[in-house]
């Protein structure tokens, strides 16, 4: 499997860790991810809630890259998946649209064919069944006794997504039984964590991710394991935060998928980020991680 390869902004950042762990994983189940030259952000919240039409025409250049390089695009971060994808279905079935964007991509010398390249979720290709398949058959250390709680989001449950159940996803729970780890019942695992307001709302926003962690401890979850990196940041990072303001106790590591899959794998714990976490999985992840790695996580 060969497919264009759009990091994001946060990726970049915040996300390194997901990149990370994305690119070696990838690599080890065959998927050749050709990065996108000369990306740009995708023109995600801010820009949405701003200027949805200079939103549109951030997302299409990305798009017209794709297409430029006859692959389609996979997007890690679940914010990038979904405008992107909007913007190629806004393209297609709106005129008006369309014809400004293209006037915008046309001054760049770009043009794009909506339709033509299909957006991807990085869950969507390393769930392919092939893929899966080929996950099943190279799992070194499997993930026996790690009790997962399988944390979707709300990005990529939302009307245009076409490769799970928006109400009921099952995908990531799916993989996670591959690796050999016990998928807890989360029933809050599509709801929103309040990542685009914790700058506008703070108090909405830490609300949200108690909500979060309360349902993830009340089902005896030991982790919750994210495809996003706007939700692990944010469910991650304000832990102590909530517990000084809710009078909780939270300590609960907030991962990658790709980051267990890259365990269960044997894959070098430093090539997988692990340790950037702000509540350490060190202790939770000591028993599946190489010997020689184990100082790296949670360091």
């Amino acid at each position: 499997m060969r497919i264009a390869y759009y990091p994001g902004c946060s990726l970049e950042a915040t996300g390194r860790a997901y990149d990370e762990s994305t690119r070696v994983v990838a690599a080890a189940l065959g998927v050749e991810l050709v990065e996108l030259e000369d990306w740009n952000c995708c023109g995600s919240t801010t820009y949405m809630g701003v200027n949805e039409l200079l939103s549109f025409s951030l997302s299409a250049r990305n798009l017209s890259l794709a297409e430029k390089a006859k692959l389609d695009i996979v997007a890690p971060c679940s914010a990038c998946f979904t405008v992107l994808r909007k913007t190629d279905h806004y393209l297609q079935h709106m005129p008006q649209v369309r014809q400004k964007v293209d006037q915008a991509l046309a001054a760049a010398g770009l043009t794009y064919h909506p339709g033509s390249v299909k957006v991807k979720h990085l869950l969507e290709v390393l769930a392919a069944p092939q893929v899966m398949e080929r996950l099943r058959g190279q799992v070194k250390v499997p993930l026996a006794g790690l009790r997962i709680a399988p944390y979707y989001g709300c990005q990529i449950v939302r009307p245009l997504v076409d490769f799970d159940s928006p109400e009921l996803p099952t995908m990531m729970d799916r993989l996670l039984e591959v690796l050999g780890a016990e998928v807890a019942y989360f029933p809050a695992k599509t709801r929103c964590c309040g990542a685009s307001v914790m700058a506008s709302n703070e108090a909405a926003a830490l609300r949200l991710c108690k909500n979060l962690l309360l349902c993830a401890e009340q089902n005896d979850a030991q982790c919750l394991v994210t495809v996003c990196p706007l939700c692990q940041m944010n469910v991650d990072a304000f832990q102590k935060k909530i517990n000084s303001r809710y009078g909780t106790h939270f300590n609960l590591p907030v991962l990658y998928f790709t980051q267990v899959i890259g365990l269960a794998l044997g894959l070098d714990a430093r090539t997988l980020g692990l340790g950037r976490e702000i509540t350490s999985a060190r202790d939770l992840l000591e028993p599946f991680v190489k010997p020689a790695a184990r100082q790296a996580v949670g360091g």
